[in-house]
């Protein structure tokens, strides 16, 4: 989003979220749609995977809000009963199911870590400006281990993330640039841990690669400043915003809206994102990590 100009005045920042970047890397037509067709395009409704992440993240936020006594199992089970997302689910036994599962692998989760020892931020809004760029996004979690901070962010899909997916995440190397300027200590060390399995894989960047990943986010800056002027000056018109038909097109929330995407295949069901589980109350097909 870039901010109007007058006469004289110096080029504004390009203001982006993490999310807004990959957007359009994803796919230009999905961005056009979300972030600048006005009205927006109806998009499909949440799947279970989505609530299922969203409950996840919802009680490891709110549980560093209990006092102490109360970081246990049953203050973790009334936190997955008061956060629950009923939505998506193919029926109310599936959503049981399920309820019980991010129950269980919370509470494992959190049996890893140092309960005592309260995050340095949750849900920590942060922010880094460049010459061209101003990007804010929300770590989920900012641990303090000596005197350097680290971004911890949680991944709940069926996918298990690797060392590389932690390395090459724009998103993580902005939060900590962002994190380190915010809280003015170092912060080049980042984890992506998944819920599910209780796997934890970090890198340890440098000045130089968190430098390189500042400039790939100009870079993306840059494209999206040309595209959405051309929007402005042509609307859904404008040929910078073509689909990049995938296999994701399944998934898309606006799928409805884009032919290419769908002459891909058929629409993933709302519960497909789900691993089966045991019992009657399964998930299907393999969803988006």
């Amino acid at each position: 989003m870039t901010q109007p100009t007058f006469p004289g005045m110096p080029t504004p920042l390009y203001v982006a979220s993490p999310s807004r970047l990959l957007a359009w890397l994803d796919c230009p037509r999905r961005y056009r749609m979300h972030y600048l067709d006005r009205p927006r395009p109806r998009p499909r409704g949440q799947r279970a995977h989505t609530s299922v992440g969203i409950a996840t993240h919802n009680v490891l936020r709110d549980f560093w809000d209990l006092p102490p006594e109360r970081r246990n199992p049953a203050g973790v089970a009334e936190l997955v009963r008061t956060s629950w997302i009923d939505v998506g689910f193919r029926d109310g036994d599936q959503s049981r199911a399920w309820r019980d599962r991010v129950r269980e692998r919370v509470t494992d989760y959190l049996r890893g870590i140092d309960r005592e020892r309260h995050p340095v931020g949750v849900e920590r809004s942060v922010s880094v400006k460049t010459a061209t760029l101003a990007v804010t996004g929300r770590v989920d979690r900012l641990d303090e281990r000596g005197d350097a901070v680290v971004v911890v962010d949680y991944k709940t899909g069926r996918r298990v993330p690797t060392p590389d997916d932690a390395r090459t995440s724009l998103p993580l190397a902005l939060y900590a640039v962002a994190a380190g300027s915010v809280l003015r200590r170092p912060c080049t060390r980042v984890e992506l841990h998944h819920v599910p399995s209780g796997t934890v894989v970090g890198h340890e960047h440098t000045g130089e690669s968190l430098a390189r990943k500042v400039a790939e986010a100009e870079s993306i800056a840059a494209d999206l400043r040309r595209a959405d002027a051309d929007f402005r000056e042509h609307g859904p018109d404008s040929d910078r915003f073509p689909a990049r038909p995938s296999a994701l097109c399944g998934w898309c929330d606006y799928r409805d809206h884009c032919p290419e995407g769908r002459q891909v295949g058929p629409a993933q069901a709302d519960w497909a994102g789900l691993e089966p589980l045991p019992g009657p109350a399964t998930g299907t097909a393999a969803g988006p990590s």
